[in-house]
């Protein structure tokens, strides 16, 4: 099979396409014939050697596929044909064929197509979860999202109008905060010529009741200013590269809880929360209330420009590589 390869870490041009071996299942595995994998940021921070946990090389990066079941291995009730999508947080989705847990899938739901569900997992997922397991988010509060024009900010944007809430999209020109409020957004500020605090306060009236920041840097710190007393500031990742300090003595006297939420671990600590929030993700996706905005497809040939254009932060929405043509 043809895959995509990380021989040394660095920027994106340093992936590969090359052939390895087919994979082969073994007990309670599946392989998928990969027909689209999304690119996520972290796969860009993978590929530099600049994520929590380091990636041992060679490697194919990679976390969210959809496709079809080539092969079962025993013990799995998924049946070869079947259209699934799912998760490799390892890595391994930007590769003709994968070999992953017969449990790591879900099926495709009718009506969608493969790159829509490759694209449906990673950020929904976290969205869903910072959303309702962690800021336990309710009607009418004010949401601001940083970096809200991609994968986990949109999501986030379409979680939080499900759940009744208000946002508030943080975007860095003015195109993106056009397109936020598009998608959903109750108002949107480019904080490339916009005060942050004094415009979240205003957009507000008052302040945030709750922060989702996956981007982390020199934004984070006028989001929790602008916050209202009893606030919840939720971290998801450092988007941006760097990871902020944040000045206790604001968190004192505002009385903000600050909580942090990764994807990789969630499951592991909070099962029963991970277990409702992936069934209420799929009836959400099978009904047609969420659907990812793909804004931009590449092939598996050009996955090295995949991963520049998301590490560039040219994306709306999500990035996708389809392994093979619809």
């Amino acid at each position: 099979m043809r895959a995509a390869i990380c021989h040394r870490y660095g920027p994106p041009e340093n992936v590969e396409v090359t052939e390895l071996p087919n994979p082969v299942a073994g007990e309670g595995e599946i392989v998928v014939d990969i027909h689209a994998a999304a690119v996520n940021f972290p796969d860009v921070l993978m590929i530099a050697n600049k994520y929590q946990l380091p990636m041992p090389l060679p490697y194919v990066p990679g976390a969210e596929l959809a496709g079809v079941v080539r092969s079962v291995g025993t013990g799995s009730d998924l049946s070869v044909g079947d259209r699934v999508y799912g998760l490799l947080p390892g890595g391994g989705a930007f590769a003709e064929q994968a070999v992953l847990p017969a449990t790591e899938v879900t099926p495709i739901p009718a009506g969608m197509e493969y790159a829509e569900a490759a694209a449906s997992g990673v950020t929904y997922q976290t969205a869903l979860h910072a959303l309702r397991s962690v800021a336990r988010v309710q009607p009418g509060e004010w949401i601001v999202v940083l970096g809200a024009a991609g994968g986990v900010g949109s999501a986030t944007l379409d979680i939080a109008r499900l759940l009744g809430a208000k946002t508030v999209a943080v975007v860095s020109d003015a195109e993106k905060a056009r397109w936020c409020r598009t998608r959903g957004a109750t108002a949107a500020i480019d904080y490339s010529c916009e005060d942050l605090r004094e415009r979240i306060r205003e957009a507000t009236g008052g302040g945030a009741d709750v922060v989702i920041d996956p981007v982390g840097g020199n934004l984070s710190e006028p989001c929790l200013r602008s916050m209202r007393r009893g606030g919840r500031f939720v971290t998801l990742g450092f988007a941006s590269g760097t990871i902020p300090a944040l000045p206790l003595n604001l968190i004192l006297l505002k009385g903000v809880t600050v909580m942090g939420m990764e994807m990789r671990t969630f499951p592991e600590h909070a099962p029963e929360q991970s277990r409702s929030d992936r069934q209420e993700l799929r009836r959400l996706l099978a009904q047609g209330l969420i659907r990812p905005h793909i804004g931009a497809r590449f092939d598996l040939d050009s996955t090295a420009a995949a991963l520049r254009y998301v590490a560039d932060r040219r994306a709306l929405g999500k990035v996708v590589i389809d392994i093979v043509r619809e």
